[in-house]
């Protein structure tokens, strides 16, 4: 008996500290204290409520980031055909624009979910998104602000609405398989990816035309989002005690894994997407076959879709810091393969594997957060940083990108300068997991040695 009660003395002194430390996501402490409930059957898992709820977060994420990742299309028919007065510089900053709000916002949408107003920001987001789409309609060619104002503007505020609320909800259904639904959640993304560049490359280019085109696919969103809206539903209450957002921001600031990993991700993002804006109008530029060229976003996100797929798969042999430098460092390698584009068959490959990488990329970020955040129940607002820092990086990035490749289409300029900031990127991603690595042997050494270490 006396040495059961020691057992059990230790198992809770190695619990303390382990919370103390921040708790690696391996831990099997963590599994506990952190995300599952003292009793499991308190937790109604899934159902058809949750189900439908997930299926709700599915379609806005289709109608939410989907349809930011395919603007370019936008850029592409805005340099051609409607907005030739202005230059690559200045229609990116539309796109850059509404991406930049898309998770801005969320520091608003986030906090006002945890307060309770759910339903409010989910109808007033897609309310939003369903008028900015059809007042982009109404637009007029080479009037840029009239585009400025309502699809960087309306559509980023409207996506920064929804898209922190739809993915936050799923906790209240479930736990046990929260990684699986998000997994398909995250398909939504990819899947928006991929059909929203078909259906408006058709639409704009079509016999419809401009104005017709954005509504018919203004019709299409508003249908979709209407759908989401009438199936996601609350279980919890909301939190007594919010997260201390100071406190958290203090503690991520002291630890310097954290820190280089943020500092990586800021580098790396400026140039990330240089590809996704450019690589329709620059496979045209080339002479490629502009039907063909439709196609070229679709075969990048659809890679991209495989990549985020996989990229569970493949870590759990290589470990997350690893995956996170090899695919940063191939996506550096990759964006200086744009210079070579001359061909279909270059298109083609440069679009699968690109995107391939560039999904398991992403896909990355949201684990390798959780496994070097101090304290996990810290993690949704250390994530929404994490989303900020990128997002204050791709604002000005495709911008710069644009700025570069001047109206003369010198493009061998943008891919040196992002493939150079991507490969510096994930040299400081490479440095991280060094501090990492080491300390985390550091806190496994048990306290007496660490004090000889410390005071020899």
């Amino acid at each position: 008996m006396a040495a059961e009660s020691e057992s059990r003395t230790v198992h809770t002194k190695e619990t303390s500290l382990q919370e103390e430390k921040g708790c690696p996501v391996t831990s099997d402490v963590c599994q506990v204290t952190k995300d599952w409930p003292s009793n499991p059957h308190e937790f109604v898992e899934g159902g058809l409520t949750g189900w439908a709820t997930a299926f709700g977060a599915f379609l806005v994420q289709f109608c939410g980031v989907g349809y930011a990742a395919s603007f370019g299309v936008y850029q592409d028919f805005y340099t051609q055909h409607y907005l030739t007065n202005e230059t690559s510089s200045a229609i990116s900053w539309i796109g850059s624009t509404s991406a930049f709000l898309l998770l801005t916002v969320g520091l608003v949408s986030g906090s006002l979910h945890d307060r309770g107003y759910f339903y409010h920001l989910m109808i007033t987001g897609s309310l939003l998104q369903s008028l900015s789409l059809f007042l982009l309609s109404f637009s007029k060619p080479n009037q840029y602000y009239q585009i400025f104002f309502s699809q960087g503007l309306g559509l980023g505020i409207a996506f920064g609405l929804t898209y922190i609320p739809s993915m936050a909800i799923i906790s209240h259904h479930f736990r046990r398989r929260r990684t699986l639904v998000m997994t398909f959640i995250a398909i939504g993304t990819s899947l928006g990816a991929i059909i929203h560049p078909i259906v408006l490359n058709n639409l704009l280019n079509g016999p419809l035309g401009f104005a017709n085109g954005v509504r018919v696919s203004a019709g299409l969103i508003s249908l979709f989002l209407l759908t989401a809206c009438l199936c996601m539903r609350t279980r919890l209450d909301p939190p007594a005690t919010p997260v201390n957002y100071i406190v958290a921001s203090r503690k991520c600031i002291h630890d310097l894994p954290f820190v280089l990993m943020m500092t990586a991700g800021f580098i790396f993002q400026i140039s990330f997407y240089y590809p996704l804006f450019f690589f329709q109008l620059d496979t045209i530029k080339h002479g490629i076959s502009v039907n063909f060229s439709f196609y070229s976003l679709v075969i990048l996100n659809g890679s991209s879709c495989l990549g985020r797929f996989t990229s569970g798969f493949i870590a759990a042999f290589t470990g997350v810091p690893d995956l996170m430098i090899m695919s940063s460092f191939s996506c550096g390698v990759l964006i200086f393969g744009m210079i070579g584009l001359s061909s279909l068959a270059s298109v083609v490959v440069l679009g699968v594997v690109y995107g391939y990488v560039s999904g398991v990329c992403n896909a990355m970020g949201p684990p390798l957060m959780a496994l070097l955040t101090p304290d996990l129940s810290e993690l949704g607002w250390v994530q929404w940083c994490r989303f900020l820092l990128h997002m204050l990086t791709r604002y000005p990035g495709t911008p710069i990108c644009g700025a570069l490749l001047t109206a003369s289409y010198i493009w061998w300029i943008p891919a040196v300068f992002s493939g150079i900031v991507s490969l510096a990127g994930s040299m400081v991603f490479t440095i991280m997991r060094y501090k990492f690595l080491r300390k985390q042997r550091v806190d496994v050494l048990p306290l007496d040695t660490q004090a000889v270490e410390v005071e020899p």
